[in-house]
């Protein structure tokens, strides 16, 4: 949910309630290229940052630590950025100008990173994409600060005070729109659609958040003639800059002693101007321990998604993508609004519970805290469908029979294996060894002496080299026994699963392994003999040797794939996320496929991604009371000069926050999730008390009710004045009556 837009929303419905009611005027219909505008460039932003992560560990190969640092970088600037584009809307180019040349900056970025992830381009793809976040982020920040506002510059106030409630409503209606539709579609783009040779589609998973992009510039562009432009009137948080600089500056250099050193700008400024922010200092002091939710909130994208990825995401009907599980946020921020509102705080104030805003922050930091100690635990579970690797002075060993013949071993070193393998490997069959004890605690040679009636040579002696903590497999073929190093593990990236092939013998003949899902076909080839593991996509697969391919010209023509005759001998697959497989195949004399078997070395996913539905409700229900409730105090407790400055500054702990992340990730305190999640529910706990500590005695004000006082008082002062005058000089009296 963007935060900024919702707060512009409820401020200045807060400024409509009080408007007095005049007669109706013409309807702005300008607001309506704003809204599209900004529904446009909304789906451009969420979509593209659904699928970044995955985007940085898969194509730009970044470690999952290095990914989550760099987007935590890039979040940080989207929220820091909308600071310096404030400054430059109302001092230097107004509203318009801004939102218009920093729009073509941000679809720039959107095309380059684009552009950058089509490999055959063969661009400088890192450096490139990193340069297309920066302009994204420039981009962001400064439309930001300006488009909400500029649709309400488009209302007549007082008379159309209605009208501009609706316009906000409408608009924070495209936000979440946009937001809701890219989050959905953009990861479909990138898993369903194969393009450039790969099993995924990042440039048009780009491409299209970007042709949005240009849209709205578009869009925004045409509505010119009808908008009403206001030239830029000055920035307030520029102006409390310098004068906070001044009071340092006229300090320093003074010797006069003020009650306040902020006083000592009261000249050049105005002693009410220098109030205003006093009375703002106060509140900026509750926001030092605000960034250490954010830091919890914005790992959705990168924590949370590492999570779902090694999930099950099908639920029956469809299969969800780790990227799309982020929907679930704007989903429910819609539906948990009115619930708060008109349930929760009614229920929760009558048991004295959630009655001021600081009360209301404080638990929403103890849910954020919550829903990560619950994603901790899921995490754990998630950790114990790992594969069990081996520990110091072991080894891991895995047989593989693909002959049509038994193996029988005769005699083994060490001595015990032969007893680990019953000696006997039967046919298309395997047997694996887990806890191989290594000599000299590093490594230690292996020798087999075996039988068979279908090799080459019917007894033979092969040795090879076993290390410790490793995972070995050896394979025999009619030549002899082929081993070699065997990695185990899970694709933690993107869940794909991964297949070994393992073949009886070397063959002339390549194999193909089609897989059809809803009529269309993919193919994936693999040499003809011992071949590395392949990451592969998810689905049933049939397998296939050339001769039943190569009779068409075009290896990749679907109709010809889907016409293929099914063999009695073709094998059928079937892999799941997050599976590591190896298949076995005798290859009979002529090449021809005899049998094949399917052997799970790692299980697949299988803790269903539902689970985490919990830990995000639980993260949005803290967003509620701690995001929405935070831009309430801080538009509530601001004095009237200095409400956008409070706003700024409550934006600006999101981009501390990941500033945040990026630190604790450098410092790269845990490999496992599951302790990770533990340490920021810790970290958030420790927060939450300290901001309780701070609020516990902070005394609320209504600033608007003491503007009123003080111009009363004015008023009061100024008939008072004029009594003395009558009192003092008869004339006075005769004159005014004249």
């Amino acid at each position: 949910m963007d935060r900024e837009d919702n707060y512009k929303e409820l401020s200045e419905a807060g400024d409509v309630e009080n408007s007095i009611t005049a007669p109706k005027t013409k309807y702005p219909y300008s607001v309506f290229f704003i809204v599209s505008n900004e529904f446009c460039e909304r789906f451009c932003f969420y979509g593209m940052r659904s699928i970044l992560t995955l985007y940085m560990v898969n194509i730009l190969l970044y470690s999952k630590a290095d990914a989550t640092v760099i987007y935590h970088t890039f979040i940080m600037m989207v929220y820091f950025f909308p600071l310096i584009g404030a400054i430059i809307s109302d001092s230097f180019l107004g509203k318009f100008r801004t939102i218009f040349y920093v729009s073509i900056i941000y679809a720039a970025g959107s095309i380059i990173l684009s552009i950058s992830s089509i490999p055959s381009l063969n661009l400088p793809m890192r450096e490139s994409s990193i340069l297309g976040l920066a302009l994204i982020a420039i981009g962001t920040g400064g439309i930001k600060p300006c488009v909400s506002a500029f649709g309400g510059d488009q209302f007549v106030l007082p008379e159309q005070a209605t009208l501009l409630a609706m316009f906000f409503s409408l608009f924070y209606f495209s936000i979440n729109a946009g937001s809701l539709l890219s989050t959905f579609l953009t990861p479909v783009l990138r898993e369903d659609v194969h393009c450039f040779g790969n099993t995924s589609c990042y440039p048009l998973a780009f491409g299209v958040p970007g042709l949005l992009m240009i849209i709205a510039i578009v869009i925004f562009g045409l509505g010119k003639p009808l908008y009403k432009i206001k030239q830029p009137e000055g920035n307030v948080v520029l102006k409390v800059m310098k004068c906070i600089g001044n009071a340092i500056k006229t300090k320093a250099s003074s010797t006069e002693k003020k009650e306040h050193w902020l006083d000592h700008s009261s000249i050049k400024y105005g002693q009410h101007f220098v109030d205003d922010i006093k009375a703002t200092l106060k509140v900026l002091i509750l926001y030092l321990p605000l960034p250490i939710f954010w830091a919890l909130y914005d790992q959705q994208g990168t924590a949370w998604t590492f999570q779902a990825v090694r999930m099950d995401g099908n639920i029956g009907f469809y299969t969800i993508l780790p990227d799309q599980f982020q929907l679930i946020n704007p989903l429910l921020i819609m539906a948990f609004i009115p619930i708060f509102q008109y349930i929760v705080y009614p229920v929760f104030q009558k048991l004295g519970m959630l009655r001021t805003p600081l009360e209301k922050m404080t638990w929403g930091g103890f849910l954020a805290a919550l829903a990560f100690a619950v994603s901790a635990f899921v995490s754990i579970q998630i950790e114990s469908t790992d594969p069990v690797l081996p520990g110091e002075g072991f080894a891991q060993v895995r047989f593989y029979n693909p002959l049509p013949c038994d193996i029988v071993i005769t005699k083994t070193e060490p001595c015990s294996l032969k007893e680990d393998l019953n000696g006997l490997v039967k046919r298309m069959d395997y047997v694996e060894i887990l806890d191989l004890k290594m000599r000299h605690a590093l490594e230690r040679n292996v020798t087999i002496n075996f039988e068979a009636e279908c090799t080459k040579e019917k007894s033979q002696t092969m040795t090879f080299l076993v290390q410790s903590k490793t995972t070995m497999l050896a394979y025999f073929t009619y030549d002899g026994l082929v081993a070699r190093y065997d990695d185990i593990t899970k694709d933690d990236d993107t869940g794909s699963p991964y297949l070994r092939t393992l073949m009886s013998k070397a063959s002339t003949e390549k194999l193909y392994y089609v897989s059809f899902l809803n009529g269309e076909s993919e193919l994936q080839t693999v040499n003809n003999t011992f071949t590395d593991r392949l990451k592969i996509s998810a689905g049933s697969y049939r397998v296939f040797r050339t001769d039943q391919i190569k009779s068409n010209s075009s290896m990749n023509n679907t109709d010809h794939l889907m016409q293929l005759t099914k063999t009695a001998n073709d094998i059928e697959i079937d892999l799941r996320l997050g599976g590591v497989y190896t298949l076995m195949i005798e290859v009979g004399e002529n090449d021809e496929i005899m049998s094949g078997k399917l052997v799970t070395v790692t299980e697949s996913n299988s803790i269903s991604m539902l689970w985490l539905l919990l830990q995000y409700i639980i993260i949005t229900a803290a967003e509620i009371l701690f995001s929405i409730t935070g831009l309430e105090f801080s538009y509530s407790q601001a004095p009237v000069s200095m409400k956008s400055v409070l706003t700024a500054s409550f934006l600006l702990t999101d981009s501390i926050g990941n500033l945040l992340v990026v630190v604790i990730e450098a410092a790269k305190f845990s490999d496992r999730a599951s302790y990770n999640f533990f340490f920021y529910t810790g970290l958030m706990i420790v927060d939450m008390l300290v901001f309780w500590f701070l609020a516990r005695n902070y005394k609320y004000v209504d600033f608007e009710e003491s503007e009123e006082q003080m111009k009363l008082d004015n008023d009061n002062n100024f008939v008072q004045s004029k009594q003395d005058m009558c009192l003092e000089n008869p004339v006075f009296i005769k004159n005014q009556d004249d």
